[in-house]
């Protein structure tokens, strides 16, 4: 190659680095990227509050009349009436039925003939006895005669209490064909209609009557609760909600009324009686409730919702919100329900804490609040 020639390549080897760095300057180092402006995330925040909270526990239960009452004839006899209508509330002492009673009426007009009998046979003899009496100081009758009279007396005597013992009994047989109501509570369905033969004590019974109000709750809680549940019996009774097992709907407010005296060794379970007033009737025997009972409180504590509150590797934390951004805080918790979590440590009164949109955060978010519903879809 000669001279010129070379000269010349090197000549065009510059020409295209100095078009090579102008291209660069141009269209790299030249032009400054946009900065890339934060995403801001819509979540919902709540205060961290401090009040009283009350502590319960809860359990399964079966509702129960505290007095039953299956009505039997003890007279046998035709049906004469029924007087009640099914599902009708009586008073105790209302006439529910009545049994055919000319049998036992006549069986009492016949007791109290037999009574009026002895009782004139005895009213004649203490009659003679006296006048025999006053013969003997005459000695007008032996003595045999006098005490003859005297035996005689007691005789009838012993007949007329018989005779009154009769009376009663047919009085009470007679009673027994009306059948009232030995309590205050709810009539069931009639097993019996007028017109059949009543047996005494038979055993299907004529109707049941139900007390309603006030009524009880029969429910069971694991054995572990007892040193708590032993405090309530010492003092006022412990407050106690019944509420439906599908809806959780409150139904009724009663109080404790006692705790079984044993375990049920197989299942480890006490079993605990409420008492219901229930002037409503929204309790009714044999219906299953969810049964709460209130066994302490919790007095200045910190409360929180119990969706702010998430769970990691390391625990229990929330995101706290301070200055427009997400921070992550460890938290203690102890009392929990369906609504609030107690927190014993890692926050303070008046904290503002994430209850929706964390799902879509992280430490060092920024964030804006908005009505908690708006996230309730994207949680």
């Amino acid at each position: 190659m000669t001279a010129a020639l070379r000269k010349r390549s090197v000549l065009l080897a510059c020409v295209f680095l100095a078009l090579a760095a102008l291209a660069w300057w141009y269209f790299g180092a030249g032009k400054t990227e946009p900065a890339v402006k934060p995403t801001v995330i819509p979540v919902g925040i709540e205060t961290v509050q401090l009040r009283d909270v009350p502590q319960s526990t809860s359990g399964i239960g079966s509702v129960q009349s505290l007095h039953t009452v299956t009505l039997r004839s003890q007279a046998e006899g035709v049906l004469a009436e029924v007087l009640f209508r099914e599902g009708q509330m009586v008073k105790r002492g209302d006439l529910l039925a009545r049994i055919d009673d000319r049998e036992y009426a006549a069986a009492l007009m016949q007791a109290e003939a037999e009574l009026a009998s002895n009782q004139a046979q005895l009213k004649s003899a203490e009659l003679d006895q006296v006048r025999y009496g006053n013969l003997l100081k005459e000695e007008a009758v032996s003595v045999q005669i006098v005490e003859q009279q005297t035996a005689t007396v007691e005789r009838l005597r012993a007949a007329v209490r018989s005779s009154e013992a009769a009376v009663a009994t047919a009085r009470v047989q007679l009673s027994y064909t009306r059948i009232v109501s030995p309590i205050d509570g709810r009539v069931g369905l009639r097993r019996v209609d007028a017109g059949n033969l009543i047996r005494a004590n038979d055993a299907e019974g004529l109707v049941t009557v139900t007390q309603i109000t006030p009524i009880s709750v029969i429910f069971s809680l694991p054995q572990e609760l007892l040193p708590t549940l032993r405090p309530l019996l010492e003092g006022a009774a412990a407050p106690v909600k019944a509420y439906t097992r599908e809806a959780g709907t409150q139904l009724a407010e009663g109080r404790l009324a006692t705790v079984d005296n044993q375990v049920d060794p197989t299942t480890g379970m006490v079993r605990l009686r409420a008492d219901f007033a229930n002037t409503d009737g929204s309790l009714w025997p044999g219906q299953f409730v969810t049964v709460q009972l209130l066994t302490g409180q919790f007095p200045k504590a910190l409360v929180v919702p119990v969706r702010s509150v998430r769970h990691g590797l390391n625990g229990a934390y929330v995101f706290r919100v301070k200055d427009g951004k997400a921070e992550v805080v460890p938290v203690k918790t102890s009392f929990q329900d369906d609504s609030i979590v107690v927190v014993t440590e890692g926050l303070a009164q008046g904290d503002r804490i994430v209850i929706d949109g964390y799902s879509r955060i992280k430490a060092g978010s920024q964030v804006r609040e908005v009505e908690a519903a708006v996230n309730k879809a994207a949680d």
